[in-house]
């Protein structure tokens, strides 16, 4: 109750405007969630990244990316180097750097200064806030996709994407500490878009208007649902030897909030011989590392396999012995609509809205 009454103040001091609130001077779009972790924000930002290439209106401009950068050792703002660190960038940035080079990825905890420097680069040589930027080339920003910024009320999205867990609905949850919700449920209003992630391959129109129910969706918020698509194994090292995939045994190891999805994939075609579980942007240490060699020993045919971000950070581990860096794989993920009108409708909706914003109209 203590938790619920503050979110409850603080969030109606920045609806009455008595806690100032802000607009960048560009679109700015939020992919968020009102939960503790686990609902693809990563893959989703990703989705909206390739929608945004592959359309006429932005695919020749100057497309930012602004994260907070979880974990990272780096302070202030920083644009992610592809050579760079998870250490120093956090996983998730350095993921999308490396994943897109047209895209400028950038972490600071304070948005509204991420955002000042992302649209005018030219302060980052005169600011002292800056003093710790390690690459100050940023070209100019025309849009930026926020990363997990709904609970930053200092800065106001020009259009909030909420992501809902299909495996955990959030009717069916109660706020922290007696389960996952770290925000109010009543926060959705905020969303132009609502997407259920995770979804089975099939969800009939019974089933998605139960969703829009239970959500309190108002009529003009749109809701989409997605699942998650895996690709083939990749090596986290080069030194990687692609005949461990021939294996049909495998020891998985993550890093992350939820690794169900991804168990279920892999059963389908291999053999979990060993799971091993670490907290969530885990920094892997050589007792991790100790670990593993243990599971190779106990399983010789076996191929380690993990997971995009923790692939960003599992190089991070200095002197990982030979015969490890030859059967570490990650599987790659991707966000993907149920249906192909879905997909069309998003796209369509996502670019009408940006539209609306460089003319100056609400969306």
């Amino acid at each position: 109750m203590i938790y619920r009454a503050f979110l409850a103040i603080r969030h109606f001091l920045y609806d009455k405007g008595w806690k100032k609130s802000v607009r960048a001077d560009i679109p700015t779009i939020c992919v968020g969630n009102i939960t503790v972790g686990g609902t693809g924000k990563t893959p989703h930002t990703e989705m909206v990244l390739r929608t945004l290439l592959r359309s006429d209106d932005w695919a020749y401009s100057n497309i930012a990316v602004l994260s907070r950068g979880y974990k990272r050792k780096s302070r202030g703002f920083q644009k992610v180097s592809r050579e760079g660190t998870a250490l120093l960038y956090g996983d998730e940035p350095l993921q999308m750097a490396r994943k897109f080079p047209a895209v400028t990825v950038a972490v600071d905890k304070d948005r509204l200064e991420g955002i000042r420097f992302l649209t005018h680069p030219e302060e980052l040589e005169t600011s002292k806030k800056a003093r710790r930027c390690l690459d100050k080339a940023v070209p100019k920003a025309d849009v930026v996709v926020l990363d997990d910024a709904l609970q930053y009320r200092k800065l106001r999205p020009h259009l909030n994407i909420v992501l809902v867990d299909y495996n955990r609905p959030v009717h069916k949850d109660r706020l922290l500490p007696w389960g996952t919700l770290r925000d109010l449920k009543s926060r959705l209003k905020v969303a132009r878009m609502v997407i259920v992630t995770k979804c089975p391959a099939y969800v009939d129109d019974w089933e998605r208007s139960k969703w829009r129910k239970y959500l309190r969706l108002r009529e003009h918020q749109q809701l989409f649902f997605t699942t998650l698509t895996y690709g083939s194994m990749e090596p986290v090292f080069p030194e990687g030897d692609p005949r461990y995939t021939y294996s049909k045994r495998l020891v998985l190891f993550t890093g992350i909030a939820n690794d169900a999805p991804l168990r279920s994939y892999l059963s389908d075609t291999y053999k979990i011989v060993r799971r091993i579980g670490f907290p969530d942007h885990h920094k892997y240490t050589r007792a991790d590392i100790r670990s593993l060699k243990a599971a190779v020993k106990e399983f010789p045919t076996a191929c380690l396999v993990t997971t995009e971000k923790d692939a960003q950070r599992i190089v991070d581990v200095k002197k990982v012995p030979e015969e490890l860096r030859g059967r570490v794989f990650m599987i790659p993920v991707q966000a993907s609509f149920l249906t192909p009108e879905e997909e069309s409708a998003f796209e369509t909706s996502l670019l009408d809205s940006l539209r609306n914003v460089t003319n100056n109209q609400e969306i």
